[in-house]
C-alpha cells in the first residue's frame, strides 16, 4: 500500500512540477503576447523557485543523513521524567528552572497530497502521526540534554505544545522544570 501511495505522491509532484517549468516556459516562449522583458522576469521567477527547490532538497538529503545517526526513540537517560509535581518516594532539593526543546516538522507535498486524501475518505492521517511522533522525540531529546547540561535527577511537571506553523509544518515544544532530588525519608 505504501508503495502505491508513494508512486502516486510521485506522479502527482512529477505532473505539478512538469506542467509548472515546462508547460509554462513553454506557452511564455511561443505566446506572442507577453513583451521581452515579462518574458525575462517569468523566466528568472520560475529559474529562481527551482533553484530553491533543488537546495532543499539538497538540504533534506543532508538531513537525511543525519536524520539516521538520531536515535529512533526516546534517549537513554538517567533524568526521571514526571508530568507531575512531585517524586513519589523523593524530595526535591533544588529547582533548577525551565529545560525546554522545541522543533518544527514537515511532511513533503507528496505525502501531504496523501493526507489530503485520507480528509476527503477518513481515516487515522497516518503521515502527520508519524511526523508528530518523530517530532516529539527530537524535542524530548533536547530538553533532556538541557536537563542533563545543569545536573538535573529529574524533570517535572512536563508538558507538550503543538502549534501549525504553516501550511503542513507543526511546532512541537516539549518543556518541564528540572530539578535536584534527595531521598525522602521513609
Amino acid at each position: 500500500m505504501k508503495f502505491f501511495r508513494f508512486i502516486g505522491s510521485l506522479a502527482f509532484v512529477v505532473g505539478l512540477f512538469t506542467a509548472i517549468f515546462v508547460g509554462g516556459l513553454w506557452h511564455v516562449y511561443y505566446s506572442p503576447m507577453f513583451p521581452w522583458w515579462l518574458k525575462i522576469a517569468i523566466y528568472c521567477l520560475l529559474g529562481g523557485i527551482l533553484l530553491v527547490l533543488l537546495t532543499v532538497a539538497l538540504e533534506q538529503k543532508k538531513g537525511k543523513d543525519q536524520e539516521e545517526e538520531l536515535p529512533t526513540g526516546e534517549t537513554k537517560t538517567r533524568i526521571l521524567l514526571q508530568n507531575s509535581a512531585e517524586v513519589p518516594g523523593s524530595e526535591i532539593a533544588k529547582n533548577l528552572g525551565l529545560v525546554k526543546g522545541h522543533t518544527i516538522f514537515a511532511i513533503w507535498i507528496g505525502r501531504d497530497l496523501s493526507a489530503i486524501v485520507r480528509l476527503v475518505l477518513g481515516g487515522e492521517l497516518i503521515e502527520y502521526t508519524e511526523m508528530m511522533g518523530k517530532a516529539r522525540i527530537v524535542a524530548s531529546n533536547r530538553m533532556i540534554a538541557q536537563a542533563e547540561e545543569l545536573g538535573a535527577d529529574a524533570i517535572i511537571n512536563i508538558r507538550f505544545v503543538t502549534t501549525s506553523v504553516i501550511g503542513s509544518a507543526a511546532e512541537l515544544l516539549a518543556y518541564g522544570t528540572a530539578v535536584k532530588l534527595k531521598k525522602a525519608k521513609t
